[in-house]
């Protein structure tokens, strides 16, 4: 199961315990809320850079699944030092709640959380981890690929509300946790946070009575998009990412186990560049062996310049990923059906040529549509 780790501040943790769920937002440069206006409808009024924006932050939300663990960073404030705390599971599919001041919550978060899900407590520790000891302290690393580097990379490309982090990473984040509280959680009936600290209420939950019916659908802009010649890029990847182990053409044409699937991210960050890997996969093969599946995803047919980026995301998994959490790598590519030039494939067969033993060869997968949805299909070249 995927960690997603939700940036929240001491007035809105608070708010996310007694509630118990989790949210991101958005707000322009006036402070003003940005709404979502393009779910489950063709049109919109946003500017292509905003709804894209907003597309990636969905796409955040359409990864996790029912069960998923999650952890809260407490930003620094002062003299206190930012901590981690845990730790939580996903209760719920994500939904959406309307923007603007009579948001649910709204006044008591004093933020706007337009994206939202549910969430259970699963072990909850008091105390929380710095930030330092988490990210910067190496006792206990042999080689810098066993740093945090999910969450190190987050920090030098911007402030990302909701970040997935890999299983290894997930686990050494645990384990301090636990030992900073000497692995002894707290029970209660409800939770909140005070005094930097989380702490067990035995009042009874706090009921959250928003909207949870708000579910998402980009399926309909999507489409109108790729009619209309435009962009769409960023909702294809917010359609895969919701749709892996619940989509016939795109597990089959992914070769998705879901019964062996264990580990989801998108736009996972692979280098202190601006390198992202719009999708990327973890499952068992058999009782002893896993695959680690990076996907790149385009709007536009597939090209020789894509093998380079692949070619990057292959290098990066090879020095930071394997060693962790030894893996066959696949690489995959996905873009809207279309002939192949001979450029293409040749590129193709020149990555598979240098890639020999590294990984398994490229995989292409074209995308389709028949009017109500898309159909993803695995392409010999």
């Amino acid at each position: 199961m995927t960690t997603h780790v939700f940036i929240v501040n001491e007035q809105s943790f608070k708010v996310h315990l007694e509630y118990m769920f989790v949210g991101t937002g958005a707000q322009d440069k006036d402070n003003q809320d940005k709404d979502v206006d393009c779910n489950g409808v063709t049109s919109s009024n946003l500017k292509p850079q905003t709804e894209n924006g907003l597309i990636s932050m969905m796409s955040d939300f359409s990864r996790m699944r029912i069960g998923d663990y999650v952890l809260f960073y407490v930003q620094a404030r002062g003299k206190k030092e930012g901590k981690f705390y845990g730790i939580y599971q996903i209760n719920s599919i994500p939904f959406l709640e309307h923007s603007g001041e009579s948001q649910y919550l709204r006044t008591l978060l004093g933020k706007n959380l337009t994206f939202r899900a549910l969430i259970k407590p699963y072990k909850v520790y008091a105390d929380g981890v710095t930030e330092w000891t988490a990210l910067d302290e190496i006792k206990g690393i042999n080689a810098p690929n066993q740093m945090q580097w999910s969450l190190i990379y987050r920090k030098l490309k911007g402030n990302r509300g909701n970040t997935m982090i890999t299983i290894y990473e997930a686990e050494r984040l645990f384990n301090l946790i636990k030992t900073k509280n000497n692995n002894s959680t707290i029970l209660g009936n409800s939770y909140s946070y005070d005094n930097n600290k989380q702490v067990a209420l035995n009042t009874p939950q706090k009921q959250y009575t928003g909207n949870i019916k708000g579910h998402f659908n980009i399926l309909p802009r999507l489409l109108y998009r790729k009619y209309n010649k435009k962009a769409f890029e960023a909702h294809l990847q917010m359609f895969v990412a919701q749709n892996i182990c619940n989509h016939n053409s795109l597990d089959n044409a992914l070769k998705i186990n879901p019964k062996a699937f264990e580990w989801l991210g998108n736009e996972v960050s692979c280098g202190v560049g601006m390198q992202r890997i719009d999708i990327m996969f973890s499952q068992n093969t058999d009782d002893i062996d896993r695959e680690i599946v990076p996907i790149e995803l385009k709007a536009v047919p597939a090209s020789k310049d894509n093998v380079k980026q692949i070619s990057r995301y292959v290098d990066w998994i090879e020095q930071y990923y394997i060693s962790n959490r030894p893996s066959t790598i696949r690489p995959v590519l996905i873009c809207p059906a279309s002939r192949l030039s001979e450029t293409t494939k040749q590129s193709f067969y020149d990555f598979n040529a240098q890639y020999t033993g590294r990984c398994l060869p490229l995989e292409y997968i074209e995308v389709t549509d028949n009017g109500s949805d898309l159909i993803f299909t695995n392409t010999p070249y």
